[in-house]
Formats: structure tokens, C-alpha cells, sequence
């Protein structure tokens, strides 16, 4: 089969100047995203972003339960599916980038074979290496969570059908000779045992993706299972079908340091992204051979920008107020998240704390030095819970310095959890075992040293996510649009000034980074977070509609709970009831303060459900309602400034799909949901800003992905970033920066406090020397000092082109 060239005159695709991300599932296949193609190119995106292709569950809407890695999903269309895509991509000047999933694969035996293998044949299997699994405990059998109560009441349900165990639509290989045997001795004969799905909180014995159990831990560290895994990308990276990589979750992996160095030689070198969350003042390890991460910072700053800090403050004050007698679950974001990692240790990765535990205690048993010796197992694991909980970032690596990561102040304030201070000495212990070298002489030192590093990391990165993420961020609710992934909803503001230093870093040392704005991962779209970002303009007006609306609403199942669902209303603007109820079901299940994932409370969700529907999504909601539309200017100016800033800062824009035009989305799987793109092409020239006219964000997005792709010296690797200054008594309003001396992007930042404060006025902003073209209204030009209420005559966000460039 031979794939497309691309044009006469186009280098084979490299670092992309914009991806565009495609959800493909069953519903969205391949041909789907062909058939959108025409209209992605004319947008101006150089490359389309697929999340993962390979083959996953059936049905699986979005791919990261992979099942096989040697074929391309059926479901979507097979590998001629996607290299017809790529062919198709290719004659409208695109290339393609992939999502890949090294962690973890499905735990569905009758899907994967390789795990399937393992089940029959127990560690003897040639593919017993592919999996993190714990052999030493359980009795040398492979725990699976997978039935709906204990044994005894289930155990009627196991039916052996041939070589076959079935439990409903599970089904396992039977070990061989195996199959005769009366039930009860034949589950003990397996090298694996159905269990309650509830023990998997404390008993499993395999890595797990967070706390997913039906997502097994892959060993990519091992050289034959990197091969065989990444076989089949490697070979359409090859032969021309893919272009580059995005990949998930390295944090989780043994050696994310080696297996990207693994990865980038295999790859060739092709541009690849990693799906790294950085802590605010983090660094990506500079060792790593990647363009950068898939943009998580990126989000946090841009949206910071549009924040008031002093707002972001009262707002604090009055959600504390409105929230009593709760604030003690949510009013202070450190302590919630110490006190959601703690739980998280205690409930969700119980497993994963008992396993580090073992190791930690193997090493101190067989250790030469005194010191480490007579370390009782339950010291280790206090020290270990209390240095976990403490870590600011989600894991040390190999390549860094960990001392920076697990600190002395973090191991002096983990001997305050125990009453007796030598007991405490456990905690250096612990942090000597992760800073210090191996003792040489020790027999099993050095692998069992290794592994505990290892799983260290990677439990600390499993910990992060779901405490701060899956739990913090639905508790600690005075500002949505600041609980986002890679946010810090302690300090959701971000100054101009750290703005441009973030972006002058960017361009420096990662100027082929990811940056994005919406995610399939995000938890509100950033035109959701735009609007609530106009709350901390406006916190006693928030306020003062909220003790209103509460007067008017029904019963409200629990304060926090219902300043999150007016907000999220707010947000998002009118929409169906049933996604808000299913949003905030899952905020509450997520929060895990009145109900759960696993330990539902019935009555308290039908409570939420009843509030939802005659408050936020009935009569009082209206009041909401009102308030966002005499706020709707100020709305507008934060979604189109969140969209120009993105798409012209440091780094590679990657566009969620739809997000070219205004888009408001919730939490997954609001977020996933297929969408419709227009038929043939809808390119042209791009039409000049309207106050309140419907495709204004998708103006300014086309007009700044187009200028992209034309002058993509401006913007790449070798481009410049400079910080424009404002001057005036508004100066503070307007950001602005210059590429490469070539294009000036400026926006407008709290346009409810410029208002307030009487506009304007006589700012203006320096431009570089030469006349300036509006890139939407190239009727109109700039030199010199630019009025700034003539700059944003049009709409509060202006793209500049230095005269003499044609569109």
C-alpha cells in the first residue's frame, strides 16, 4: 500500500504549527474524522490529534483500556481505516499525531490475550513480564475485583464451561487439568481468584492506573514488552502514516526517564508530548527527550491571567460564610488536600501503601547498618503515609534531585505523627532509603532498593492525581474554573508579569511544547471557565444573587454542594438539565463527603437530583441566568482573550474538538461527546469582530491559526517572545506580546474592573516601529503608540501583522 506524498513544496510534517484533537470511539470512527478534514484544514491547524487507536474494549468511548497493541482498533474503521484517514489528512496538508498508552491495558481477559496467557499459565507465561503483578502475595494468585459480593453469595454464578471459568460476561481460562475439579478446589488450583470487587482497596496484588482496578499496570520498563507494545506505532510512525505522539500518564511508569529516551529512539526523533502535570514552580526534567508537556501549565496561566486576585479572595470569604458549617471540609485548600491524601492512602490505595510497606520493611530487615534496623512495619508505613501526603509535586524521577521532593521539612513534620520520637525516626529512614545509595554488600539490596523507589514514585503520582484532582478539587469549590487539572486553587491568579515570564521560559527551553485551553480531561471548558473567571470581578454581586436564589430554592442537600451547582449553571449557561444532574452527581460522588463511587447514599443523591432540578436548573436559576447575561461583555472578553492568547503564545496549540467556536462543555463524559463538523470546506476570508455576533471566537481562531500556518518562522522554534507594556491609568488592563517582532497579540484582561474604573481613558500601548495591520480588519492600521481604546474598537482582543503581509 502506498500512502499519499505530502504537497509539492511541504517538508514532510515535524514540529506541528496547531493540532486539532479528535475523540474517535464507535461513534466518531475514522472515516468520521475523515470526512471532517476539509474543514480542520481550512481552519488553519497543521496536524489532527487522535486519542488512542489502537485496540481497546469493545464500546469503549475513549480508548485507554487497550486490549491489544499489535492492531489498530476494528471499531473505528482497522488499520486501513486510519491510514485512509492519514491519506486523506495528507492530500489537505495535514499529518497526524497519536495518543498512546504505555501505563496500563484493560483487566478483560476474553479481550487480552496476553493477560489471558498469564491467567492460564501463571508466572511461567512468556507474557507474565508484560504486567506488575505481585506473585509473592495472595498465595501466588493474581486477585481479580470482578465479583458482585463475597464468594459465598456468588459463587452459584461461576459456571465452568469447558476450559472455561464464566462469572456473567466475564470469562477466564482455566489452568490445565484443571477443569474437572469441584468448584470450590478448582478456584484454588487457578493462578488467579475472583474476588469481591471491594477488596481491591486492600488486597490486590497488581499496579493498578490510580485507583482503577480494571486497568492493570504494564512493565514498559522491560526492554521485550516496550518492543512488543509499541511495535505497531513505531511501524506507522515509519512508514509515514503518523506524524508524532502524545503520551499518557508517563508519571505512572517505572522509568519515565528511560523509556522516553526508549521511546525517542524508536520514534526517530518524531515531535512528542508528554501528558506531565507540573506543580506550580516545577520544572519538566530538562534530560527528557520531548518537545514538552501536553499543556497542562499552559492552561493554568492562561486562565490566571483572567482572575482578579482580590476578587479570587472575597469570593474565598464569602463561600466560607456560605458554606459554614463545612468550611472545615473545604474552606482551606492545603488542609483539604492533606487531609484527601490522607484518606486516598487509607481507602483507595490501601493496596499500593501495604506493598510499599513490604519492601520498605525487606530493606531495613536485611540492612547492614543499625540504624535501619528494628523498624516495626506499622512506623514505615506512618512514615510513609505522612511523607506522601507532604509531597507538592506528583513524584520524584530518576534523572532529578529527590532531596526536592521529599524534603527535610516534610520528614521533620512526619515525626510529629507519632507519639514516641525514636518511633519517628522512621520518617529518615524512610527519606534516607529514597536519597541514598544502595549498601553495598546487602543481599537484595539493590533490586529491592530499585523497587522501592519506583513504586514510591509512581504511588506518590497515583496519589496526586486522585487526591488532589478526583477529590480536592470537588471539595474545596469557591472558584470552578480554578479546580482544574494542573491548577492551584490556592493561588488561582496569575500576574501579567508571571505570565510573560512563564512564556519567555517556554520559548526558551521548550518552544515545541503542547499548550491547551480544553482537554477531554478538563473538567469545565475554558469558555465554561472564562465566564466563571468573572466572578472574582464581581464577588459581592455573586454573592448577594446566591443568598437570594437560596431563599427561592429547594432543600439543599449540603451548602458546598450548592454554591458548586450555581456556579456550574452560571458556567455553562442554559443547557439541559439532565447534563448539569449528571455533572453534579458526579461532583458529589467524586467529593466523597455524603456519598461515593462505591459507598452510594441513595437518599442524599436523590436529594442532590431533586435541588438540581427546582434550584439551579428551575425557576431560581433564572436569577443566575440574568446575572451572566448583564455580564455577558465582560464574558465574551475572557473567551475570546483565552482563545487569542493561546493560540499566539510560546508553544503548539492543540484545539479540543469543537472549540473553534464557543463551546461549553462540563466534565467528562459531557466533554466526549461526538461532534458535528460542517460538510466540505468552509475557508475564505476571515469575517471582522461584531459585539454580540454568533462565531466570534471562531474569527479570531481561524485568523490566528491561519497566521500560524503562513509564517510559522514567527511563531516556531526559533521565534521571540516580548512582553509589550501598556501606559496609562488602564495599562494594567491590557496584555500584550510581540513574535518575532513580526506579530503583536493584546488582549483585554478584567474588563468588569476597567469598566468600573471608567474605561480606557487615555492608555496606550508601544508598539514595535512600523505600521501594524489589524489581521481582521486590515482596513485598519497602527503605528507608533496605539490608543487602546482604538485598538479594541472592534471587540476586546486585537491581532496585529506587520503592514505589508497579505492573508
Amino acid at each position: 500500500m502506498t500512502d499519499v506524498p505530502m504537497p509539492a513544496g511541504r517538508s514532510a510534517p515535524g514540529v506541528p504549527t496547531a493540532t486539532y484533537r479528535l475523540q474517535v470511539q464507535p461513534g466518531f470512527p475514522f472515516a468520521a474524522a475523515a470526512a471532517a478534514v476539509p474543514h480542520l484544514a481550512s481552519l488553519g491547524v497543521s496536524h489532527l490529534h487522535l486519542s488512542p487507536v489502537l485496540e481497546a474494549v469493545p464500546g469503549s468511548a475513549h480508548g485507554y483500556d487497550v486490549v491489544d497493541h499489535a492492531r489498530v482498533r476494528g471499531e473505528l474503521g482497522g488499520e486501513e481505516g486510519l491510514r485512509a484517514l492519514a491519506r486523506t489528512a495528507r492530500e489537505h496538508g495535514l499529518g497526524l499525531v497519536v495518543d498512546i498508552v504505555p501505563n496500563h491495558m484493560a483487566l478483560a481477559p476474553c479481550h487480552n490475550r496476553a493477560l489471558w496467557e498469564v491467567l492460564r499459565e501463571g508466572p511461567a507465561s512468556p507474557y507474565a513480564r508484560w504486567f506488575d503483578i505481585d506473585w509473592a502475595a495472595q498465595a501466588g494468585q493474581l486477585l481479580l475485583p470482578v465479583l458482585g459480593g463475597p464468594l459465598g453469595a456468588e459463587i452459584s454464578h461461576l459456571v465452568v464451561d469447558g476450559d472455561v471459568l464464566r462469572y456473567h460476561d466475564h470469562a477466564f481460562p482455566l489452568r490445565e487439568g484443571t477443569a474437572h475439579l469441584p468448584l470450590p478446589r478448582l478456584l484454588d488450583a487457578q493462578w488467579y481468584r475472583p474476588v469481591w470487587w471491594r477488596l481491591a482497596r486492600t488486597e490486590l496484588n497488581y499496579r493498578r492506573f490510580f485507583s482503577i482496578s480494571e486497568l492493570i499496570g504494564v512493565r514498559v520498563e522491560d526492554p521485550e514488552v516496550f518492543e512488543a507494545t509499541h511495535a505497531k506505532i513505531v511501524q506507522l510512525l515509519r512508514e509515514g502514516v503518523v506524524d508524532g505522539l502524545r503520551v499518557d500518564h508517563p508519571d505512572g511508569l517505572a522509568d519515565p526517564d528511560g523509556y522516553l529516551r526508549r521511546l525517542h529512539e524508536a520514534a526517530g526523533g518524531r515531535w512528542t508530548v508528554v501528558e506531565k502535570i507540573l506543580a506550580d514552580g516545577e520544572r519538566l526534567p530538562a534530560s527528557w527527550p520531548v518537545a514538552g508537556t501536553t499543556g497542562y501549565d499552559a492552561l493554568r496561566h492562561v486562565d490566571g491571567l483572567f482572575t482578579d486576585p482580590a476578587g479570587a479572595g472575597e469570593l474565598l470569604g464569602h463561600y466560607r460564610r456560605f458554606a459554614a458549617p463545612h468550611t472545615d471540609r473545604g474552606g482551606d485548600w492545603d488542609a483539604t488536600v492533606r487531609r484527601a491524601a490522607h484518606e486516598v492512602l487509607s481507602h483507595e490505595l490501601a493496596a499500593e501503601t501495604d506493598r510499599l510497606t513490604r519492601v520498605a520493611s525487606r530493606l531495613c530487615a536485611a540492612s547492614p547498618d543499625p540504624a535501619l534496623r528494628d523498624r516495626a512495619p506499622w512506623a514505615l508505613r506512618t512514615a510513609l503515609r505522612e511523607l506522601l501526603v507532604r509531597l507538592r509535586v506528583y513524584r520524584p524521577y530518576g534523572s532529578g534531585d529527590t532531596a526536592l521532593v521529599v524534603t527535610q521539612e516534610a520528614a521533620a513534620e512526619a515525626r510529629h505523627a507519632f507519639a514516641v520520637p525514636e518511633e519517628g525516626e522512621a520518617a529518615d529512614v524512610v527519606r534516607g532509603l529514597l536519597l541514598g545509595p544502595p549498601a553495598d554488600g546487602t543481599p537484595g539490596a539493590g533490586p529491592d532498593l530499585a523497587e522501592f523507589r519506583a513504586r514510591f514514585a509512581q504511588t506518590a503520582s497515583a496519589l496526586r492525581a486522585k487526591s488532589v484532582e478526583d477529590t480536592a478539587f470537588y471539595r474545596y469549590v469557591p472558584l470552578l474554573s480554578a479546580t482544574e487539572v494542573g491548577g492551584d486553587p490556592g493561588r488561582p491568579a496569575v500576574s501579567p508579569k508571571d505570565f510573560h515570564a512563564y512564556c519567555a521560559r517556554v520559548q526558551r527551553d521548550w518552544p515545541g511544547t503542547g499548550t491547551v485551553v480544553s482537554t477531554h480531561d478538563t473538567k469545565r471548558s475554558a469558555d465554561v471557565r472564562a465566564a466563571l473567571a468573572v466572578l472574582t470581578e464581581c464577588p459581592r454581586r455573586w454573592a448577594d444573587v446566591l443568598a437570594e436564589v437560596s431563599r427561592d430554592a429547594a432543600v439543599v442537600p449540603d451548602a458546598q454542594l450548592a454554591w458548586a451547582a450555581w456556579q456550574t449553571v452560571f458556567g455553562l449557561g442554559p443547557a439541559d438539565p439532565e447534563r448539569v444532574g449528571q455533572a453534579l452527581l458526579k461532583h458529589a460522588r467524586e467529593a466523597g463527603l455524603h456519598t461515593s463511587w462505591t459507598e452510594r447514599d441513595t437518599a442524599y443523591e436523590e436529594e442532590v437530583a431533586a435541588f438540581v432540578a427546582a434550584g439551579p436548573c428551575g425557576a431560581p436559576g433564572a436569577r443566575v441566568a440574568a446575572l451572566r447575561d448583564s455580564l455577558a461583555a465582560h464574558v465574551r472578553a475572557n473567551v475570546l482573550g483565552t482563545a487569542l492568547v493561546h493560540l499566539t503564545m510560546p508553544g503548539v496549540p492543540d484545539l479540543y474538538q469543537g472549540t473553534e467556536d464557543e463551546y461549553r462543555a462540563l466534565v467528562d463524559p459531557d466533554n466526549r461527546r461526538p461532534v458535528r463538523f460542517p460538510a466540505g470546506e468552509t475557508g475564505g476570508s476571515v469575517e471582522p469582530l461584531e459585539p454580540g455576533r454568533s462565531g466570534e471566537k471562531a474569527a479570531v481562531t481561524a485568523a490566528a491559526l491561519r497566521l500560524r500556518a503562513r509564517r510559522p518562522d514567527v511563531f516556531g522554534d526559533a521565534a521571540t517572545y516580548a512582553p509589550l507594556a501598556a501606559e496609562g491609568p488602564a495599562a494594567a488592563h491590557c496584555l500584550a506580546f510581540a513574535r518575532s517582532g513580526e506579530v503583536v497579540t493584546a488582549v483585554t484582561r478584567l474588563s468588569l474592573r476597567l469598566a468600573e474604573a471608567g474605561g480606557w481613558r487615555d492608555t496606550r500601548l508601544a508598539l514595535p516601529p512600523g505600521r501594524w495591520a489589524d489581521v481582521l480588519a486590515p482596513e485598519r492600521t497602527f503605528d507608533g503608540h496605539a490608543r487602546v481604546a482604538d485598538l479594541f474598537r472592534p471587540g476586546p482582543v486585537a491581532l496585529l501583522e506587520r503592514a505589508g503581509e497579505t492573508d
